[in-house]
């Protein structure tokens, strides 16, 4: 329970780190993929992340953001992004097909749309690490052996 503990430390320093933060930079991207991403290191061996290196070497904040949600979550999809009053805010969600009011989704907000969108991918990386995922809905079943047996009713 101490990685949990820590992890949760990691997310609440890697938070207030964003909402400080007056604007983007190569340095806090960095910082985000080193302490918080599991599967973009790996990815990154296989090239997968040269769109995310070179959007961050073009300063294209908001598509970075967007292109590390969709590589290190694949399963949290953008729900929700607007303007209003002054702030965005992002909302991402794992079933966005869902009516927004049955939907759980982790929301975060900023002036700034790039911070936004990464203060929302820290809230589903927490999300994850706290909640067990299930790999399937449908329980596995082991075959009989060598026999099969048709059950199809062809009359």
């Amino acid at each position: 329970m101490a990685f949990a503990a820590d992890s949760a430390v990691l997310f609440d320093r890697l938070d207030e780190e964003l909402r400080v933060a007056p604007q983007p930079a190569p340095a806090l991207f960095g910082k985000i993929i080193g302490s918080a991403c599991t599967r973009i290191p790996v990815l990154g061996r296989s090239g997968k992340t040269n769109r995310i290196d070179r959007l961050i070497g073009a300063e294209a904040w908001t598509d970075a953001a967007l292109a590390l949600i969709e590589l290190e979550l694949p399963a949290w999809k953008l729900r929700r992004l607007i303007w209003e009053g002054g702030e965005w805010f992002c909302s991402l969600s794992r079933q966005p097909n869902l009516p927004a009011m049955l939907d759980d989704t982790v929301d975060a907000n900023h002036q700034l749309m790039p911070i936004a969108l990464l203060q929302a991918f820290l809230q589903a990386r927490r999300v994850n690490e706290t909640v067990p995922q299930t790999l399937s809905a449908v329980p596995a079943i082991k075959t009989a052996g060598e026999r099969f047996v048709c059950c199809d009713n062809f009359a």
